[in-house]
Order: structure tokens, then sequence, then C-alpha cells
């Protein structure tokens, strides 16, 4: 054990100081960080500036009032921006060019309500009864989905790829030659798989760090849904598993091939399988109640992505979690052990490529 941690600490040292590792460390943050803000920005301002000649209306949540001294300063004021528009007499509007849906909708309900009270009429408002307990949330449980699918499968694909790189380069430059003297294969396995999770987890944790500060700084952490804490604590656990899932297959893969040149093909079945799972935990946020989501939320690897994708857009049943889990424990101790095998088979063996059968039988 002390062999694979030595290993976990020379990947760690090793990458951290590079450029690559640094620059893409910043660029998840810039990101998240855009994303985050983008709702803020594309929903415009929370409230409108009208000019008012002559009695002011009655008090609206997303009006703001300017008192002007007649019709002529409040066309100026329209035209130079000072407002977003005005009211003349409560009975006509000013607007630069046209005047914006949404608060042409707020001025005619406001013009409306007033004539109904000066009739005497008294409005009995609507009783709203929510359905289901996170109903006014759904819209922002299918984007954080959504989002967090996209953020599952590039931190898999890219730190898995890491790991076959990191194979592929001591074996091609024989260093593994050396290093098998000092450790054993599974403790060199071990050790940069645990290395180089390390770095995917301290990835992710920037990502949900960053989103939620910004989310704080925007006010949009009112319109989270409840159970946060819980949808990210799914996200960093099923990261820790799908992880060494792919990355046991990409180290095992990896192994096969002595130049960086042949790492592609030979990883094709992997990122095959990626994808098939990326495209499945996406519909699964669209439709996290769906057949499909429910069946292949259980099936190990689909359900290292889909799972906490249907975590983050619905309400799962925990025994349904659990199973999942337990199912892909299981699929990551089989495939750590058959990526050993392979793995200390091929590693020596420089030249040309290895065949995979080869090497199981």
């Amino acid at each position: 054990m002390n062999g694979l941690m030595l290993v976990a600490q020379r990947e760690i040292r090793t990458r951290v100081r590079t450029k690559s590792f640094l620059i893409s460390l910043a660029v998840s943050a810039v990101l998240v960080a855009a994303l985050a803000f983008l709702p803020k920005v594309l929903g415009g301002g929370d409230t409108y500036d009208v000019g008012v000649v002559g009695n002011a209306p009655a008090p609206v949540a997303q009006l703001e009032y300017s008192r002007l001294p007649d019709e002529a300063a409040a066309r100026k004021a329209v035209i130079d921006g000072d407002v977003d528009a005005a009211l003349i007499d409560g009975g006509r509007v000013v607007a630069n060019g046209e005047l914006d849906q949404r608060l042409g909708l707020i001025l005619e309900a406001a013009h409306r309500d007033a004539q109904i009270k000066a009739a005497g009429v008294t409005i009995t408002p609507l009783q709203v009864e929510s359905v289901g307990a996170d109903a006014q949330y759904q819209s922002v449980r299918t984007g954080l989905a959504t989002l967090l699918v996209m953020v599952l499968f590039f931190l898999l694909i890219y730190s898995a790829m890491y790991v076959a790189m990191g194979v592929v380069e001591e074996k091609g430059s024989r260093i593994v030659e050396i290093l098998l003297t000092s450790v054993r294969p599974w403790q060199l396995l071990g050790g940069k798989i645990v290395g180089l999770g390390a770095l995917g987890l301290i990835n992710l944790a920037v990502i949900i760090v960053v989103g939620l500060a910004v989310s704080f700084a925007t006010g949009f952490t009112a319109d989270l849904p409840p159970g946060m804490a819980g949808i990210v604590v799914s996200a960093i656990v099923w990261f820790v598993l799908g992880y060494a899932f792919f990355s046991a297959l990409a180290a095992a893969f990896g192994s096969l091939v002595s130049r960086q040149e042949e790492l592609n093909s030979v990883l094709t079945p992997m990122t095959t399988l990626m994808m098939l799972t990326y495209v499945t935990a996406y519909f699964a946020a669209v439709e996290p109640t769906g057949t499909l989501a429910r069946v292949l939320s259980l099936v190990p690897p689909f359900s290292s992505m889909v799972m906490p994708v249907r975590t983050a857009a619905a309400d799962v049943p925990l025994m349904e979690i659990l199973i999942a889990g337990v199912l892909m424990v299981v699929a990551v101790a089989a495939v750590l052990l058959g990526a050993a095998r392979v793995y200390r088979r091929a590693v020596l063996r420089t030249g040309a490529r290895v065949k995979l059968g080869e090497v199981v039988r």
C-alpha cells in the first residue's frame, strides 16, 4: 500500500504543476461562472423605471415611478434613456420605439386593476395549490441535470484519457521497467488511478465551489431546489465510481500500445461506451422518470452518469439508488481486477501493439 500512495503522490506532484492542468482548471472555473451568470443576464432587469405625469398609479412590485413635470419632459426622459417608459395622465404610455413586451403587460395589468378598483368591484384572487413539493423547481432541476451531464462527461473522459496517456508514456519511454523494480504492477496502476483521480476531484470541487459562489452573488440560490447538498454529494460519489471504472479500462487498453499515435484507436471501445452513457444521461435529464432512464440508471456503467442526473432532475427512490450503487461497486471491482491482469501482462511488452485476446488468455 505504501508503494501505491508513493505513486499517487508522484502523479499529483507531477501533473498539478503542468500548464495544461492549471489552464483546464481556470477554463472550468470561468465556464461555470459564465453559466451561473447567464440566467441573470438573459433575464434582464428585475424592475422598470417609469416616468409619471399627473397622478401616480398604485404601486406595482416590478415598477419604480419617477415624477415628471409635463409631457415634454417625459418625452425627453424617454428619448435620453432616463426612464424605460412614461405614463401620461394615467391613460397613455410613451416609449422609445417599440414598448418592451413585459413592461407593456405590467402597465396594462396595473391600468386594468385601477379601473376595476375605481368601479368598486372586488376581485377574489385564485387559490393556487402545488400538487408536487418541487413542482416550482422542475425547470431549475432540469437545467441542473443537463449541466451535470456535461460536467461529468468531460471530467470522466478527460481524467481517463490522462490515465491512458500516462501508461503509454511510461511504457514507450521504458520508465515503467525502472518503476517496477521498486513497486508491484498493481501498486503502479493503482497509484496512477488514485493520483489522477484526486486531480479530477479537485477539478470537480472547483466547479462546484465556483458555481455556488456565483449563484450566491447573483441571488440565484433562492431559485435552487431543496436538497442541493444531496445532489452535490451524489455527483461526487458517482464521479468517483465512474472514474474508477473508466480509468481502469483506459489503463488496460493503454498498456497494449507503446506509442501515443496508437492510443486513439485502441481506446475506441471505451470512448464509444462513454458516448453511449453520455447520450443516455442527456435524455435522462429531460425524462428522468422514463423507462429508459430508470432501467439504465441501474446498469453499470450507465448508472455512473444516469443516476446522478436522475437524482438532480427528480426524486429517486432510495432503494433504486442503493441497488445502482451496489451494482456499480461490483462492476468497478471486476473491471479493476481485469485491468490489473491485462496491465501486468502487457505493460512490459514493447514494440508492436499487443492483442487483448492474447493477453487475456
